[in-house]
């Protein structure tokens, strides 16, 4: 027997499970059932202490000295879950995830009572992806309380979870859900994988995982979804997806997510066909003015005179005319106010970080043209630029854009409009590299899939959606019947 091995003496566990944890606020309570003598060990900020108090010991108290076995205790303790503890490791990973361990004197088989009581927050209105209509909760912290939630939504018994423990040091819970007849069980084994596979200290955030278990940590683009909406992860389960949950982060991972998904929002779903496609359209477009609208001034006032209308080549002269900078310079500086000006709202209190947002871009910007280090031409496209950069649903995908207009620029500055069109052709030969869960990023423009492409850049109405995305090749493909559309009389 190693010295690992839970003693019989509770007196020597006592001793051991001090060298094991080492925490001065570690309780031990010693107990007596007739002329046995119990012992009870946990920390006291992680257990529920009024079912401690008014259900635990009250039991222990009345329960009859010839009942007091851990086989007995085992089916009949008033707790919701209950197992036997094989050594003192098994113990103090317990203990710090607000476990009790139960140990009667002479016997080694101890047990260990779950009556956590860990410290979370309410459900509440999602902060980051906000939206109109549909549900506005948002998932929290705790893990538990997500996984109720989704199963709330989805009240079926094919919703199917593999718990997974990651980080040597935090021992983190993870949960892997998916529907059991949707999920291609590759994209499952991939998950599972990838997941089971890392050797790290922890994992506090999903936005940590996230980045380990994708399939090209070196791109920029991010090619897995963070959500935190269980309407979003309802849905991206019913579409065959895998969803990831960390326990203590409110965002879930979904995956496999193709490049359009990222400028998809779930209130897409519930407005009018017509207006959801010309929102689509209108944040696809706003990918082009965040990306190319202040490199294409930079390259028309650097080497493209000739493509500037006169009526407009006038003004620009005149706004120009105090500038004693280049157009790239000035682009440039204006780009990185903007970008302080983004971070510093971001990174104050709420109150004051709208005022610095907003009064400070008009001081900057109006002190900027009078000092004359930039032009109100330029200063309305850098607004435009950042503006459109707000309206992807996804903040990661909005913050890729807005690093990638940097480099951009610098082409147009150097290059001109050769300079745009080898950023823009090295952007597409890279997302055309990338995937996803080992699917092709780019669905459904490559390859070309004309049943996604009914849902990408534009929606069509749900009974034209009737098959699942080919991306997640589920064995059920079919999510809508053709039949239920024809039922109905066309006006």
């Amino acid at each position: 027997m190693t010295t690992n091995m839970i003693s019989e003496s509770v007196s020597e566990t006592r001793e051991k499970l001090w060298d094991h944890m080492r925490n001065p606020r570690m309780v031990f309570r010693n107990l007596s059932c007739g002329t046995n003598s119990l012992l009870l060990a946990y920390l006291p900020y992680l257990v529920d202490t009024v079912i401690l108090q008014q259900v635990l010991l009250p039991y222990f108290e009345r329960l009859p000295e010839e009942k007091l076995v851990p086989d007995t205790i085992l089916g009949n303790v008033p707790v919701a879950h209950v197992t036997k503890a094989m050594d003192y490791s098994q113990v103090s990973d317990y203990l710090v995830r607000g476990w009790i361990y139960l140990q009667i004197e002479g016997m080694a088989n101890g047990l260990l009572l779950y009556v956590a009581k860990l410290p979370s927050r309410s459900l509440g209105e999602a902060q980051v992806e906000t939206q109109i209509f549909g549900p506005q909760v948002a998932f929290t912290e705790e893990l538990e309380t997500n996984l109720g939630v989704l199963q709330g939504y989805l009240s079926t018994d094919l919703l199917t979870n593999v718990s997974i423990t990651i980080g040597k040091r935090s021992m983190t819970n993870v949960e892997v859900c998916y529907m059991e007849d949707l999920a291609a069980p590759e994209n499952v084994q991939t998950v599972i994988q990838r997941i089971r596979d890392l050797d790290i200290d922890g994992v506090i955030d999903s936005g940590k995982l996230v980045q380990l278990i994708d399939d090209n940590t070196f791109s920029i683009f991010p090619q897995l979804i963070l959500t935190e909406r269980p309407d979003h992860v309802s849905e991206a389960l019913l579409e065959g997806k895998v969803v990831v949950f960390v326990e203590g982060s409110p965002f879930a991972i979904v995956g496999p997510s193709s490049f359009v998904d990222f400028f998809k929002s779930n209130e897409d779903l519930y407005i009018r066909w017509q207006m959801a496609s010309f929102i689509r359209l209108l944040r696809f477009s706003a990918l082009f003015v965040s990306l190319f609208f202040t490199a294409t001034y930079v390259a028309a006032l650097t080497f493209h005179y000739e493509m500037i209308p006169s009526a407009l080549l006038v003004s620009l002269v005149k706004s120009r005319s105090k500038v004693p900078f280049p157009p790239l310079f000035e682009a440039l500086l204006l780009e990185m106010i903007i970008e302080f000006l983004r971070e510093a709202g971001a990174r104050l209190p709420f109150k004051v970080g709208q005022t610095i947002g907003i009064v400070g871009g008009i001081v900057i910007g109006q002190a900027a043209v009078a000092a004359g280090f930039t032009s109100n031409i330029l200063i309305m496209i850098v607004a435009l630029s950042a503006l459109a950069s707000f309206t992807f649903p996804s903040y990661m995908m909005s913050t890729a854009v807005r690093i990638l207009r940097f480099p951009i620029i610098l082409l147009a500055g150097i290059w001109g409009g050769f300079g745009i069109m080898l950023g823009a052709s090295f952007l597409l030969i890279h997302i055309l590299r990338q995937s996803s869960l080992g699917r092709p990023f780019f669905l459904p423009f490559f390859p070309f899939r004309l049943q996604d492409f009914k849902n990408s850049l534009i929606r069509f109405p749900f009974y034209s959606l009737g098959k699942r995305p080919v991306m997640t090749r589920s064995p059920d493909d079919t999510r809508v019947s053709d039949e239920a559309g024809k039922k109905r009389p066309v006006q």
